[in-house]
């Protein structure tokens, strides 16, 4: 996430501009993508953040970032406001409120990492929706998210976080290690793409399905069998965002058949738990964002 890996960013209009700016990601994988984001001028409009194989990281660089788990509860009173997000792995999309004007850093951290680079494993984040950043990071993370509000290139924002999340690493010992099966079964499933069997799964890492999946749960937060759905899922939209990225319609069918599912109807009934819509309605709800370079990060890498 150093100066020169930062992509060109991607603005659109005049009285109203979205901008994106991309960070190859650090090396050693705990960082799956990095994405800072800047908009103004916009009607303020409800985000679905969908789940994903990742957790999230969020420093904002404006106001504080505001969530529910559902419509009502992102713009009511019991909403989560906070200027730095950490989310864990979830099976329902979460609302983001998004205002007239915001800007941020959004991470997406890879759940086996979160001992390195959040200190605690990622299953102690699953019982909430989104946690304070200060919680789980300590105090110093607000001084790392003003530091960052001062600095006024995107490059040296990146770097800055890049040199943070470094030191945490360094440090990693505090949080335990991950066991070996458990990080053998993620890479498992990612190597299938989600479309692997558990017993398969179970067989290669030599423990019983049950054992497995209370080991896997305890670590990330989620059984084997959902995260494999999450990455299936991951690649599936990955390769919607593409295609009409490229101006063409999505090939559900194929796309279902390419990425593991029965057919197209599987990957239907995905797309309705995932985000709430049919395919076709989140393209509709999100083929802007797509065209301004706001979906990528994480689909570009492997999970």
């Amino acid at each position: 996430m150093g100066p020169t890996a930062v992509d060109t960013a991607v603005r659109d209009g005049d009285a109203a501009s979205r901008e994106f700016v991309r960070a190859a990601p650090p090396p050693g994988g705990g960082v799956v993508s990095a994405v800072g984001y800047r908009s103004r001028g916009r009607r303020p409009a409800l985000h679905r953040g969908l789940p994903s194989p990742y957790l999230t990281l969020i420093f904002s660089l404006d106001g504080p970032v505001t969530t529910g788990r559902t419509p009502a509860e992102a713009t009511g009173p019991d909403a989560v406001r906070t200027d730095i997000v950490v989310g864990g792995l979830h099976q329902s999309p979460a609302y983001v409120v998004q205002p007239e004007h915001e800007a941020g850093i959004q991470l997406a951290v890879h759940p086996l990492a979160a001992r390195a680079l959040l200190g605690l494993p990622a299953a102690e984040l699953a019982g909430q929706l989104v946690t304070d950043g200060t919680d789980v990071l300590g105090r110093i993370a607000a001084d790392v998210r003003e530091r960052l509000c001062e600095q006024d290139a995107w490059s040296d924002r990146f770097a800055f976080l890049n040199a943070y999340l470094a030191r945490r690493a360094a440090d990693a010992e505090r949080a335990g290690a991950v066991r070996p099966e458990v990080g053998e079964a993620w890479a498992w499933l990612a190597r299938h793409r989600g479309a692997g069997t558990l017993r398969g799964l179970s067989a290669h890492v030599a423990l019983s399905e049950r054992r497995l999946s209370a080991l896997f749960r305890a670590e990330t937060g989620v059984t084997p069998k959902q995260a494999a759905r999450l990455m299936r899922f991951q690649h599936a939209k990955a390769a919607v965002v593409r295609a009409v990225a490229a101006g063409t319609r999505p090939d559900l069918a194929r796309i279902a058949a390419d990425r593991g599912y029965y057919d197209h109807s599987h990957l239907v009934r995905d797309f309705q738990q995932y985000t709430g819509l049919s395919p076709s309605a989140w393209v509709a709800e999100e083929c802007r964002n797509i065209q301004a370079g706001g979906h990528g990060g994480g689909e570009d890498w492997d999970v």
